[in-house]
């Protein structure tokens, strides 16, 4: 019954009114029919049909003036344009736009009713939630209009009610209601019709039924919503607002987006990100004293130590001129060439005179002491590299050893140019043979790489240097606060920055390494690593020309080769101290059984220089397991821990030095991530198993802080960031004074916030803390440290489990 009620008050809607039917003709209504079939059809324009249905109408224009404005060609071509979504691509389409003509024509309406009169017996399903043109119009373009004013008392209300009910609806009753009611069945009927062509592209009757259909459908629903609202208004029910609930029922239906908006996906994110971490209650908490500052022993004194390493090296090479001093061997393992302390001697003062007094521009000094200059050099010539680090050292110039630049748009080389030029650099040393290597312009000329600024470069071999007078000596002055090089240093963001190492750190760095290493005169030591910075560079080029020792560099290219080499020349030199990481210990697994006749009884001291790393101890483990039955004792691995800010920061001495056994830790993970240290068994899997990294250096001060925050002190069981104050330590990055600041100057300070000592400590950017013994163990870093949901991990741990599980079976490279 309401579905007939419904059908037959939209038919009495949409029939002609009396008075356009006395306006117009029956000929001329004829020909606007004619016109719409042909419009339906396509055999006449959009633009077509608007002329020729102008001229038809163009003599009653004046008649129908009166006649509700929804039959203005005007206001038609105006509810058209509302009609259609913006932008959407049916605007072009002549399809679309005919049928929207169609069914919105206010004059043709028999096929509305041949629709009605088709589907009037069918049981039309509820309306789709489908997103609809509506949602573009305005809210007052889809809202009846009210028919009371702001200052129609209740009583106003209900005599129209009365009106209403005792008159009986025509299409002229309430004029402003049917013009919104038109304008909703015109809505409704533009975007079925745009979904129907969609829909159905090719035919055109399926697409004429579809359009028909949807259009009964969106009708039924809006009579049905205005029913309900005639209904209200005829029973004189009170409207406190200017719409019905089911009418705004029918708007906020039509309003709805098929989608959500795409904010609405991130809004649960969001509100998490805005909950602040509740901690959890039961979470383990450190509950031992808190710790003092550890000191390491102090620096011994040394008879006729030199002042500075210049000294040194003039030292050596005149007394000890034929001592071997560096020894570099091809990609086949062969000796290249051996660099004694003579030749170091003589060559560095060619270059420290050719650089200072041989290089100029327009009459002046290229470079003047205290300049920087860039050191290019490539990872297989350590002889080279030597030469122009203490050449630069002799001319009180600056070194930056860098990385040769592989293309001219190398991202990491974009890092190093703004290093370069932060550091004010216009000179370059390299060698020949680095030098045809790199990019030229079509000039011929080096090509400026991205980034960097414009260098000179300089070839460092022998006919390009020119030897100094007779009169001619280098200063040689005892070790100062002044710059003495600048090692670069690459964070997990990227960025790379100097550290600046002064002559008197540089001094007492070495010292400490000869005092923690029991480094003597004429030693022998095997160099893996890369001998321009770090652990490569101040124990390979440093202190081993400090106390004239022979230096075995292997290059990383014959490393990935033969990644036995180094052990055979350890055998090969009977060398004394090999520098290596546990990735070289571990590659040497890999190929131990193609070598037999190898021996590593000569070593008494195997430095792991990345012992700090959580996984550097399976790699010792089955090193030890291996080689042990081939002269290796167990207690001459040393891992250590270093850091490019405060360089070594502590290291396990060799056994003749009467130092405690070597000392592992297996803790528990998860209190790990809580900042706690908790002693647990290796039988559970959610263990980390550490191992020491020796003694604090001699001559400094470490103590462990917190991470976040104020740098209090931490307690016994607690793990948090290792800080040292030393006369060794980098003293600033370069240009870079906030930053510094914050590493360089630190000031640990107790819980009741009195500073621990008057010196400023440097932060390592080690996570750990002191164990039993004074025995110094490190389970991360900053760079590697991951905060999920308040609890800490640390990258170094991912590689640790899986190396845990037996990596041979189960970790594949490449995967």
């Amino acid at each position: 019954m309401a579905e007939r009620t419904s059908t037959g008050l939209l038919t009495m809607m949409l029939e002609p009114t009396p008075a356009v039917a006395m306006t117009l003709p029956a000929e001329v209504r004829e020909k606007l029919a004619e016109l719409e079939l042909e419009l339906s059809e396509g055999d006449i324009t959009q633009k077509g049909y608007e002329k020729k249905r102008g001229k038809l109408l163009a003599p009653y224009i004046p008649q129908i003036q009166g006649v509700d404005p929804s039959l203005q060609i005007d206001n038609r071509i105006q509810a058209s344009s509302q009609a259609v979504l913006p932008g959407s691509k049916h605007n072009k389409s002549r399809a679309a736009n005919t049928r929207d003509e169609r069914f919105r024509s206010d004059l043709h309406t028999e096929a509305v009713q041949a629709a009605l009169a088709k589907y009037k017996e069918r049981k039309m399903p509820m309306p789709s939630k489908r997103r609809s043109v509506l949602v573009q119009s305005s809210v007052e373009a889809c809202t009846p209009p009210d028919t009371s004013s702001a200052s129609e008392d209740e009583g106003s209300l209900r005599r129209q009610g009365r009106l209403a009910t005792s008159t009986p609806y025509q299409g002229h009753g309430h004029p402003a209601v049917e013009h919104w009611f038109n304008r909703v069945i015109q809505g409704s009927s533009t975007s079925s019709s745009a979904s129907s062509t969609s829909s159905h592209p090719g035919g055109r009757s399926v697409t004429t039924t579809n359009t028909t259909s949807h259009a009964a459908l969106n009708a039924n629903a809006a009579a049905t919503a205005l029913a309900d609202f005639m209904a209200h208004t005829q029973l004189g029910v009170p409207v406190n607002s200017r719409v019905s609930s089911k009418i705004q029922q029918l708007l906020n239906t039509l309003k709805r987006p098929k989608r959500p908006p795409l904010r609405e996906f991130f809004v649960d994110d969001f509100e998490e990100l805005l909950d602040v971490q509740q901690a959890d209650p039961n979470q383990p908490k450190p509950e031992g004293q808190h710790m003092s500052a550890l000191e390491g022993e102090p620096l011994g004194v040394v008879n006729n130590w030199p002042p500075s390493l210049p000294a040194a090296l003039q030292r050596w090479g005149t007394t000890q001129p034929k001592s071997p001093c560096l020894t570099g061997l091809d990609n086949a393992g062969k000796p290249v060439y051996t660099l004694t302390y003579g030749k170091l001697w003589t060559r560095s003062q060619k270059l420290a005179y050719t650089l200072l007094n041989k290089l100029s521009t327009r009459n002046e000094p290229l470079l003047v002491p205290g300049d920087r200059v860039a050191l290019v050099f490539p990872n297989n010539d350590p002889v080279m590299f030597m030469v122009a680090f203490y050449g630069c050292l002799l001319a009180e110039l600056v070194p930056v050893p860098i990385e040769v630049p592989l293309t001219r748009k190398d991202a990491g080389s974009q890092q190093i140019g703004f290093l370069l030029g932060s550091c004010g650099v216009t000179l370059a040393l390299t060698t020949d043979a680095c030098q045809k290597g790199l990019p030229k312009a079509q000039t011929g000329e080096v090509a400026t790489f991205k980034g960097w600024p414009r260098l000179l470069w300089f070839v460092t071999d022998g006919k390009h240097v020119v030897k100094p007078p007779k009169d001619w000596h280098p200063p040689i002055r005892e070790a100062s606060n002044d710059i003495a090089y600048i090692e670069y240093k690459t964070s997990k963001e990227g960025s790379t920055m100097g550290i600046t190492v002064s002559h008197s750190a540089m001094l007492a760095h070495c010292h400490a390494l000869t005092q923690a290493c029991g480094y003597t005169e004429a030693e022998t030591i095997t160099n893996v690593l890369d001998f321009k910075r770090e652990a490569g560079l101040w124990h390979g080029v440093l202190t081993s020309v400090m106390n004239r020792m022979h230096v075995i560099s292997i290059p990383y290219s014959l490393m990935k080769v033969n990644p036995l080499s180094w052990i055979q020349k350890v055998h090969t030199y009977k060398a004394r101290v090999a520098v290596v990481k546990s990735r070289d210990m571990h590659w040497s697994l890999l190929a131990q059984r193609d070598q037999r006749d190898i021996s590593l009884s000569s070593l008494r001291m195997l430095i792991v220089a990345d012992g700090a790393n959580p996984w550097s101890i399976s790699s010792c483990d089955a090193f030890l397991n291996v080689f042990q039955a081939r002269g290796l004792r167990p207690e001459v691995i040393c891992p250590c821990a270093s850091s490019s800010e405060a360089m070594t920061v502590a290291i396990r001495r060799p056994p003749e030095m009467g130092v405690p056994p070597p000392g592992k830790a297996v803790l528990s993970m998860g209190g790990l991530s809580h900042s706690v240290i908790r002693v647990d068994t290796e039988e559970k899997l959610s263990v980390l198993t550490v191992q020491d990294v020796g003694q604090v250096m001699p001559g400094a001060l470490v103590c462990v802080v917190r991470v976040e925050g104020t740098p209090y002190l931490c307690q016994t069981d607690e793990v948090g960031e290792i800080c040292v104050s030393s006369g060794s330590t980098g003293i600033a990055y370069y240009g870079l004074p906030g930053m510094t600041k914050n590493i360089f100057e630190t000031i640990p300070v107790t819980s009741s916030g009195i500073p621990i000592s008057d010196r400023p400590f440097t932060r390592t950017s080690l996570l750990g803390f002191v164990g039993p013994d004074s025995l110094v163990f490190v389970v991360g870093k900053m760079d590697g440290l991951m905060v999920v949901s308040g609890r800490r991990h640390n990258a170094d741990d991912v590689v640790a489990t899986a190396l845990a599980v037996e990596p041979m079976k189960f970790v594949y490279r490449g995967r």
